[in-house]
């Protein structure tokens, strides 16, 4: 999906730290990104855009939560958010949180590490329909041919399956975790840390409640040139919540505990 922002902006806001939202620790612009939303406010934090879901889809509720006193809520409808599929693609729906400025998004060749904690309650759908909770885009110029491009990096919860998957190269997908179990009615505390290149230093590394499920190196990111569409150098931006094929039932998940930083070169 293409962010509305023109490219020339969004590298030269890269290196802008005027407007980085929530709390930080003293001089962390300075140092890099380190953000932290607990979800303890009224209302969604600067942190994330509005424009991957419609309105009254994400809300905070005091029923399931992961620290502290509240967590998102986020549920999906048929119909909602719509998104006609192209070049023969399926047609689509969500409801997600998107990193809402555009200083917050991942440079190429920069380690990071992102975590977040994910509840599904007890009745939440098993259908075998394509569902993503959490994904990495590499940035598409407008028009380029990577405008329908999969996530480069995604966790999808398909039938009681959840995997970690990779996407690059034309769409070739390679599943780097995947386990069949029941992850319903329980938090899943989710930790990456990742280097988005083109080139063979790439990096991800995956936990889940504590445990580490992927160690891969290698390319984790898709050429940069006038074929594929994408700029050099690249910059990737996150999303969590719910994207899913057309469906007629609705979903609702709930996200807690969200953190971004940026690591040294020595910390992946």
């Amino acid at each position: 999906m293409k962010i509305n922002f023109t490219l020339a902006a969004a590298i030269a806001c890269l290196f802008c730290t005027k407007g980085i939202s929530r709390a930080q620790p003293a001089g962390a612009q300075a140092a890099g990104i380190d953000v932290y939303d607990g979800f303890e406010t009224p209302a969604l934090s600067k942190l994330w855009s509005t424009d991957r879901f419609v309105a009254g889809a994400v809300s905070m509720q005091t029923n399931f939560v992961r620290s502290g006193q509240s967590a998102a809520q986020i549920t999906v409808h048929a119909g909602e958010k719509f998104e006609a599929g192209i070049n023969g693609n399926k047609d689509s729906e969500r409801a997600e949180l998107r990193e809402g400025t555009k200083q917050l998004v991942s440079k190429e060749s920069v380690n990071y590490e992102q975590s977040f904690s994910v509840f599904f309650p007890t009745n939440f759908p098993m259908v075998p329909v394509r569902l993503v909770i959490a994904q990495w885009k590499q940035y598409c110029s407008d028009g380029g041919n990577c405008s329908d491009d999969s996530p480069v990096l995604a966790i999808r919860y398909i039938s009681g399956t959840l995997k970690i998957t990779q996407n690059i190269h034309s769409n070739h997908e390679m599943v780097l975790y995947q386990e069949k179990a029941e992850f319903r009615g329980r938090w899943l505390n989710f930790k990456f840390q990742v280097r988005f290149t083109p080139e063979e230093n790439g990096q991800i590394k995956a936990w889940l409640d504590g445990k580490q499920v992927v160690d891969y190196r290698g390319v984790t990111a898709n050429p940069e040139n006038a074929v594929t569409g994408y700029p050099s150098p690249s910059y990737f931006y996150f999303k969590m919540g719910l994207y899913r094929d057309v469906m007629p039932e609705p979903m609702t998940i709930y996200i807690d505990e969200y953190r971004k930083k940026q690591l040294s070169d020595g910390e992946i």
